[in-house]
């Protein structure tokens, strides 16, 4: 019998990275809330080092604020900087979507994604759901075959993972509605119809944000 292999720093600090965002999702933490390295070290049972690490990481993606002898924090988004997002995320899908390759795989693997979600809400299992929401934006952006427009979108992409756990409980019943409107468009070949409902989709979720945003 084989002996596992012993895990790397690189694979503990990815295990970190997931384990720590999924707390931020699972736990729906409060505005403020304290992270520390102590609590995660303990709770995944690995040294402080690859803790420290992810959440270095998660700091560059825009997860957390880490502030000097104080710890790490989760990231808030004022009004501005939630419409200043969206409004690049829009730019960049509608552009993916006018130049996404329509083929018969793309458009099915947006399908099952669009099932993918539905089992999630069933579940009301929120870090699937919000996975497979990125995933489905970013097979539209893939499919344009610009890796630099595809690297730009995942960066904003991370930036708006935490926005998204608040709008889970806002739009996401509203979601596989959304998301079957543009592959039917793009099934269809109606490549116009789908830019507009990607437009659409993406305006509804950031000013239903704005508005949480403004009465929280």
């Amino acid at each position: 019998m084989t002996a596992p292999k012993p895990k790397t720093a690189s694979s503990l600090t990815e295990h970190a990275h997931q384990s720590i965002k999924r707390h931020i999702l699972s736990s729906d933490m409060t505005r403020g809330e304290r992270l520390t390295e102590e609590f995660f070290s303990r709770e995944l049972g690995i040294s402080k080092s690859p803790v420290r690490e992810a959440m270095n990481s998660l700091e560059r993606e825009g997860l957390l604020r880490i502030e000097p002898r104080r710890g790490a924090f989760v990231r808030t988004f004022s009004e501005r900087e939630i419409a200043d997002l969206y409004t690049v995320r829009e730019i960049l899908e509608v552009h993916a979507a006018t130049n996404a390759e329509l083929t018969e795989e793309f458009v099915e693997g947006l399908r099952t994604s669009v099932e993918r979600t539905k089992e999630a809400l069933l579940r009301d299992d929120k870090a699937a759901h919000i996975e497979e929401d990125i995933a489905f934006h970013a097979q539209i952006v893939q499919a344009a075959g610009n890796a630099e427009l595809t690297r730009v979108h995942a960066n904003i992409q991370d930036k708006l993972w935490l926005c998204r756990c608040q709008t889970y409980q806002i739009t996401s019943t509203d979601t596989p509605k959304a998301h079957g409107e543009i592959v039917e468009c793009f099934a269809a070949g109606d490549r116009a119809g789908a830019i507009e409902a990607v437009r659409g989709h993406i305006q509804f979720v950031s000013k239903a944000l704005q508005r949480a945003q403004a009465a929280s």
